[in-house]
This record gives structure tokens, sequence and C-alpha cells, in this order.
């Protein structure tokens, strides 16, 4: 049944995408014959990275490689993953090791490689959002860019005022899930330490800590990435 009733989701998907003319029927199909093949494999190696320190450290420096390597592809080209490597564990990293050494979460692998997984998408989709929308403006804006050149601007200068007011639109998902949580949505981390036989109090608690803590790693990823777009480090294959 659950096969079916995935097939049958797939299938609204790619249906509404047809008829609204969004050219991301194919990338539905991709994504979620990706995220059941990505899931079976996960769910056959995860008890094993989870007996030893040594190997969730690899497997999160692998969430990690690939989290940049999915916004590089994002931004345009595999060659900026040496680039979108910095706003995603610039944001991930700090985040995640305060959460740990303050003992907010248990010191045990089965806590810290979800917690780091959480992060690091946060960070990924701000990155990625970020960055587009960067880029999208300089393209778009490119006159004004110019303009402030010729005012005496610098060009980092320039390229900030151009994208960075639509640039932090990026937090825009991170913010409505914040302010809605409880109201609207109860996320992931509420519901599991509820299956898991945590308290209401539990459950809340480490919901609040997700939250707060993505809008922290979010942040970071978002002005990093605005940083490396007005250096003219992450950049379009076309303006290369």
């Amino acid at each position: 049944m659950l096969i079916v009733v995935l097939a049958v989701l797939v299938l609204i998907a790619v249906g509404a995408a047809l008829a609204g003319r969004l050219g991301v029927s194919r990338a539905v199909v991709t994504a979620s014959v990706r995220a059941v093949v990505q899931l079976a494999v996960v769910s056959l190696l995860i008890a094993a990275v989870l007996r030893s320190w040594w190997a969730t450290a690899g497997f999160i420096a692998l969430m990690l490689l690939v989290a940049s390597a999915t916004s590089a592809r994002r931004l345009g080209s595999w060659r900026l993953v040496r680039y979108t490597v910095l706003p995603i564990a610039g944001g991930a990293v700090p985040a995640g090791a305060l959460i740990v050494a303050a003992g907010t979460v248990p010191l045990t692998e089965v806590a810290v490689l979800p917690i780091a997984g959480i992060l690091i998408g946060g960070a990924m989709t701000a990155t990625s959002l970020a960055g587009r929308r960067a880029l999208d403006e300089l393209r778009n804006r490119y006159g004004e860019y110019e303009a402030a050149l010729a005012l005496g601007f610098l060009p980092r200068d320039a390229a900030l005022e151009v994208c960075r007011p639509t640039a932090g639109q990026a937090l825009v998902p991170a913010l409505d899930q914040t302010r809605t949580v409880g109201l609207v949505t109860l996320p992931g981390a509420f519901v599991g330490v509820l299956l898991g036989g945590g308290s209401a109090v539990q459950a809340g608690a480490t919901q609040l800590l997700v939250l707060v803590a993505l809008l922290a790693v979010e942040a970071i990823a978002v002005a990093v990435t605005i940083e490396l777009v007005a250096a003219g480090l992450l950049r379009r294959p076309e303006a290369a």
C-alpha cells in the first residue's frame, strides 16, 4: 500500500507540474526515485554507521560534501563546490558544536548524526536560495550595478547594494516555520521525540532548539553566500 500511495503522489506532483507548465515534471520523478534509492541505502548503512564515532564523523562529512555539491549545481556548476562548502559548513559547524558542547543533546552517535543532518540541510537550502536570488539580481539589474560603480562604489559594495535585499528572502521559509510552529505544523523533531517515548515538554524543547538553531545556521549561510557572490567567487559559468 505504501508503494501505491507513493506512486499516486508522484503522479499527482507530475500532473500538477505539467498542468502548470512548471518545467519540473522530470525533476519530480528523478527526485522521488533518488529518494527511494538513497533512503534504502541509508537504512541499510545507518546501523553500522552509528556503531562508531569515526563512521559517524565520516557520514557527516559525506553529508556536507553532498550538500555543497547540490548547492553548487543549483548555482550552475559543480566547480563551485569549493565555495558553497563555506556557507554550509560556516553555518552548520558552529551551531552544531554549540549544541553538543552545551549538552543540550546527548553526546551519542544516534543524537548527533540527525542534528548534523538537519543543520546541514538547512544551510544547503539557504545557500542555494540566497545564491540564486543574488545572482539573478546581479544579472537582471546589471545596469544598477554599473551605475553604482560609476558613482565610486567598490565592486563588492555595488554588488551588495543590488543583491543583498532580495537574497535575504532566503530566510523566509525558516522564519515562517518558526513563527507558525505548533499552530500550523508539528515538525519532525517534535513528532520524533513523541514517537520515541518522550514527553510533550521534551518534544517541544527539542523542536525549539532545532528551529532556533536553523535560524542561526541559515542566517550565517545567507550572509556568507552574499559575500561570496559580491566578491565574484560564486558566479554562473557564463559570467566566469
